[in-house]
This record gives structure tokens, sequence and C-alpha cells, in this order.
């Protein structure tokens, strides 16, 4: 049955409330039908459908049918700076974030909004990313090209021991927590910023448009609220939101070169390089970062906000805990720095320790389908997207510094998965050898990544002196 690509896009036109203009594809926003063809190929169809209930299924598989409608119905959104109000309407699932529930904080809120807005919002965030300067924000590590957790992992390491191995130094790392981060963006507030990095006018009033007037309801099982209209914040579950969010905070930068403001999405670290026990620098970072977050509509949740010091000195001193809004941020022994278990005297024991918990709850399952009888190709994959992608986590971070110990207890899990399958796998080193080697030939064909200056092939690691005479540090 063939479709009238035209009839239907003007049909389209009109159910959503929008004006019937002469449909004329505008290359320069959204390049041809390959282009929507291809995201719209690339849906997940086991993703839950929006408030519009179409299934991404029907998407996928008639993405050759619709690709040419939908890319001139984009584009006439994009022309008109509109988005319309039924693929803006969003309905929020309250989900869990720790087994117990003592108050509404306790939930996130995860948004579903419909594929076919999810798919445009692609489209619309890779045309934004053309737009922006490679040398933009360099401590941010989301939403840039070949950057990633590892990364920032590793600068933050890179920093901190650097800096240790001058004498009488230190270092304070606080570990920020917004509340609800996303929530609270103001979007005129964003487009101003938006403007000031040259995206064209145009663009920007489209995601004005997309960030206001958007109703919203809650669902809790099978019940539903009553819809409300909401003008602030970018919804969670939106592709667009974290990238937003990044523009926003692109211009909350350190203003002493003894700092650093690592950033990945919404993930803040502060890197105090502290030397002589001067930590007034620090302090007034920490100070104007509180109120850059206040000029932004941005509330730090001082209860979650943690501080952890690397001292590797003989003579330590007292340290005195930072105040913010007039509350102690809690000094800690270790806490989770994206994914990984850091602790303040840089060993990776409870990383590994958490990481083999992990793998091994897993290697439960892997034994289940055995008994089942599976081939071992399918537990193979079985155990790669499982249990391997658990203990090579961000592994290009941290392996380098574990003690001999905990790589065997890593390479203990490796060894037990290759007795349940019984074929022969990748070893850690291996993994991590790998890795390194790629990144490092990524970061030297880019000129824009922090770590760039400090990889000089073909090697791949630099070592650092020792501390305190017991461990080896190494980036």
């Amino acid at each position: 049955m063939m479709v009238d690509g035209k009839n239907l896009s003007l049909n389209l036109l009109v159910y959503l409330g929008l004006p019937s203009l002469t449909i004329e594809p505008l290359y320069h926003t959204i390049n041809g039908d390959a282009e929507v063809r291809k995201t719209l190929c690339r849906v997940n169809p086991r993703k839950s459908a929006g408030p519009d209930n179409i299934p991404g299924r029907v998407l996928r598989e008639c993405a050759e049918q619709l690709a040419d409608v939908f890319t001139d119905i984009f584009n006439i959104f994009l022309s008109s700076n509109v988005v319309p109000t039924c693929l803006k309407t969003t309905t929020i699932v309250p989900v869990p974030k720790k087994s117990t529930v003592s108050c509404l904080n306790d939930y996130h809120p995860v948004a579903l909004t419909p594929i076919v807005m999810k798919c445009f919002e692609r489209l619309v965030m890779r045309h934004i990313k053309t737009q922006l300067p490679p040398s933009l924000d360099p401590m941010q590590f989301a939403y840039r090209p070949n950057r990633s957790t590892d990364d920032a992992i590793s600068t933050t390491l890179h920093l901190a021991l650097t800096h240790l191995d001058n004498k009488d130094s230190y270092v304070r790392m606080l570990f920020i927590d917004f509340s609800s981060a996303f929530n609270t963006i103001i979007p005129q507030h964003l487009i101003e910023k938006l403007n000031l990095l040259g995206l064209n006018t145009s663009l920007c009033n489209w995601i004005l448009d997309f960030l206001t007037g958007r109703p919203q309801a809650v669902r809790i099982g099978n019940s539903i609220s009553s819809t409300t209209t909401l003008s602030t914040g970018a919804p969670q579950g939106c592709v667009l939101s974290p990238l937003l969010f990044t523009l926003l905070t692109h211009d909350c930068a350190p203003t002493h070169s003894s700092n650093h403001i690592i950033k990945f999405a919404d993930d803040t670290t502060v890197v105090g390089l502290i030397s002589r026990n001067d930590e007034s620098a620090y302090r007034e970072e920490v100070q104007r970062l509180t109120a850059w977050c206040g000029a932004n509509n941005l509330s730090l949740n001082v209860n979650k906000t943690k501080e952890m010091v690397v001292d590797f000195r003989r003579a330590q001193s007292d340290q005195s805990p930072l105040i913010i809004d007039g509350s102690s941020v809690e000094i800690v022994k270790s806490t989770k720095f994206l994914g990984v278990h850091l602790a303040d005297n840089l060993t990776w024991s409870l990383n590994t320790s958490s990481v083999t918990k992990k793998a091994q709850q897993r290697l439960y399952f892997l034994r289940r389908l055995r008994k089942a009888h599976l081939p071992p190709p399918i537990l193979s994959m079985f155990y790669r997207g499982t249990i391997e992608s658990i203990l090579s986590s961000c592994i290009t971070a941290w392996f380098g510094n574990c003690t001999i110990s905990n790589r065997k207890t890593l390479q203990r899990i490796v060894r037990t998965a290759e007795k349940i399958i019984g074929v022969s796998l990748p070893s850690i080193m291996d993994i991590y050898t790998t890795r390194c080697i790629r990144k490092s030939t990524q970061h030297c064909e880019r000129s824009h990544t922090p770590l760039t200056h400090i990889l000089h092939p073909p090697t791949i690691r630099k070592t650092v002196p020792k501390h305190s005479g017991r461990h080896n540090k190494t980036v």
C-alpha cells in the first residue's frame, strides 16, 4: 500500500494544531530523511510509550515509510519555533531512589514523553552540538566527543596526584549534590546563555517553547492525577535535558588556578589544591560557587554534599569542615564518585570489593543459564553484558593502581566464568591494556581534551612518585 507522504504530513499538521504551511525541507536544520530514518531505526522497542501511547516498535518498523513525513514535520516545527502541546505532554512516574521511602524526596521523577518527540530531540541535539565551540567548558565531560566518566575520574586523580608530589601539600575534594537540578532551570535565563554561546535566535526560540507550557500529570499504578502546566525546569527523561543543563553551567568555572571544577552533567566536584595549609582560595571558591548556584536557581543539598581530604603528610592537621548555608559539610573517608568508590588514601580495595560483590551475584545467573543448557556463545554474550561490563567499568581510571591482591580477586571472577562457560575469556589485564591504548589514541588525536597534554605516546601511563612509602600512584 502506497503512502501519500504530503497528504499524511498535512493531516498530521492539522492534528497537531499547526497551520498548513508549505512544506519545504530545511536542509540546514535536519539534513534530509536519511537522518530521520536512522534515528527512527534506533528506537528501543522495549521502551515505555509516552502519553500518546504510540509504541516504539511502530516507529522502528515503519521507519522507511515515516521518514519523509517526519522530516517535513520536524522542519516545520523548527522553522515555526513551535513544539505542539501534545508532544510536550509528560507523564511523571515516581520511582523510589532507595528501598525504604520516608518522604517525597526519596522518589525520582521519571518523565515519560512521546517517543516521537524523543527522536526529534536527538536530531536537535546533534544540531546544537554542531554550533558549540570545541573548547567550550573543558572540564565538562558529559556530551563531549571522546569524553566519559573515565576521563573525569582520571583528570581528577591526575590533578590531585601531581599536586601531592609537592612539599607540604594536600587536596580537598567537594562532591556537590544538587537538589532536583533539572527541575529548577529557568528557561529564560538558559536562553540568555545560549544566545551568548552563539546559538541562532530561531533555535533558541524553539528551545524556549520546548521548555515552557508543558502539561504534566503524575501516574501511580493505574491512577493518573489532574494535569498541571509547567514553565520551569527540564523534565528528567527528555533527551535534551542533560545537554541543556551542561550549557546552563558552562560558566561555572574556578577563579583561582589552584582550584578546579570537574563536571559530568549535574555531577560537580570542586578540587582544591592546598599548599602550606593556606585554604583561603579554596574556601572563597566554594563561597563563589554557592553564590553562583543562587544566581542560577540551583539549590545545594548540603546533607548529601560530601567532602574528602587527601593528605599524605606525616604531620597532618585537623581539617575544619566547610560551612554552606549555615550547615557544615561532612568530611568522609570514602565516597562514590561517578560510579567508583574513591577512598581518601587513593587505594582501590573498597572499589574492588564492591565490583567483586556485584559480579559474584551475577555469576549465579550465569550458572543457572548453564544448567538450562544454553550454548557457550549465548553464555559468553551474557557474561560480556552483565559481568565483564561491571568488572571493566571506568577501568582505565583505577585498575593501574590496584594492588596485586586486588587484581587476583578480579581475575578470579573471570576464571570462574571461564569454567562455567567452557571457553577462554579476555583477562582483566588484557581489557585494561586494550582500553588504555584506545583511550590514549583518542586523546592524542583531539586537541581539546584535558588529558591530551599529559599523554605522550608510546607512554600510556604517567607514574607519580610514592607518597609515605606505601603506594605507587599512576594515572
